[in-house]
């Protein structure tokens, strides 16, 4: 899991790219300085498949499945997706705003995505993430933190912690103890 590093355009190497519309540039006043872990499976509670993708790109077929309907016209993003089996998968470049926090304040500012990279697990709030996915995401944030001066250890947050009340995830799964360590190393 060595093989990331990012270049000029704010694209990660050893990732596959699926460019996604829903994005636009952050404020000049903006500095990057916040990571947020989120999770998402389509269908909820599923693994696998292109749905994620579809869904990121706008591409997602409402008659596939009836939660689909509920979600079709929704424009979202993030900068990274990490799947099941260690996959990387950039829709955003860094330099971007991805459309990932929605509604969010951390230490008294509004707008996280303004200042913030988002980085999704294929996973849920009520199942454990797999060991691949973990020592992706330590590699990961490995080579933003040496990039991107703004981010730290201390400002890695979930996406519960920016939306409290409106969201739960990375979920009681997730094992902040096991990343933390992980980045320690």
């Amino acid at each position: 899991m060595s093989g990331f590093s990012i270049d000029s355009q704010g694209w990660l190497t050893g990732a596959r790219h699926v460019p996604s519309p829903n994005f636009n540039q952050r404020p000049a006043t903006a500095a990057l300085s916040l990571l947020v872990i989120h999770n998402i499976s389509l269908p909820p509670g599923e693994f696998g498949g292109t749905h994620i993708c579809d869904f990121f790109t706008n591409c997602l077929d409402a008659d596939a499945h009836p939660y689909f309907r509920e979600i079709v016209d929704l424009r979202v993003s993030a900068h990274l997706l990490i799947r099941r089996d260690g996959d990387v998968v950039q829709f955003v470049s860094f330099h971007d705003r991805a459309w990932h926090a929605g509604q969010s304040c951390f230490d008294g500012a509004e707008n996280c995505n303004d200042f913030s990279l988002g980085i999704e697990l294929e996973g849920s709030d009520d199942k454990p993430y797999t060991d691949k996915q973990y020592r992706c995401l330590a590699a990961l944030v490995r080579v933003l933190l040496a990039h991107y001066p703004g981010l730290s250890k201390q400002r890695i947050v979930g996406h519960s912690d920016i939306a409290p009340g409106r969201k739960t995830d990375p979920g009681p799964c997730f094992d902040w103890r096991r990343l933390s360590t992980s980045l320690e190393a």
